[in-house]
């Protein structure tokens, strides 16, 4: 027991981590212009420097919802690893982290929102060069997707022995 509850742990700590640089990096998009490579990211688009990420009007908005949706996911995720560890410590015998694991929820669909939002309004629309594709941070927040479902049906079906 003590070693499943060790794994979901470093499982948890890790999809934290990953949500973060996904979030923070900008390589959600990558093409390439005149053998130069171009990556987007949620804030920035970066050639050889990095500047403030253009959108048009009517996209705005989506990337708003994807920026807060990303952020949201941050804090659940923090939330809920924060709240395992008291529930660790103070839970009695028997009981299971249902807390946890509805927040974990919680967490995994802002990140299908915002995933979601990005793969309809952004994937492939990058004008800034030719033959464009995902970067490891879109990649990384599909995987912490996943990991976020697994971590939060784990909690609900975890009793603390």
């Amino acid at each position: 027991m003590l070693v499943l509850l060790a794994g979901i742990f470093v499982v948890h700590i890790a999809t934290v981590i990953m949500l973060f640089v996904s979030t923070i990096a900008h390589v959600w998009m990558v093409s390439s212009f005149d053998s130069e490579t171009i990556s987007t990211g949620l804030w920035l688009l970066c050639n050889k420097t990095c500047s403030q990420l253009q959108v048009s009007s009517n996209d705005e908005a989506s990337l708003k919802a994807v920026q807060a949706f990303m952020i949201l996911s941050i804090i659940f995720s923090l939330v809920a690893l924060i709240l395992f560890i008291i529930q660790l410590f103070t839970l009695e015998k028997g009981k299971r982290f249902y807390m946890t694991g509805a927040i974990m929820l919680v967490c995994w669909m802002c990140i299908l929102i915002a995933v979601s939002i990005y793969t309809a309004r952004f994937a492939g629309k990058m004008v800034y060069g030719t033959n464009p594709h995902h970067g490891y941070c879109f990649i990384l927040a599909w995987i912490c997707f996943c990991f976020s479902f697994i971590i939060g049906i784990l909690y609900l079906v975890l009793r603390k022995k």
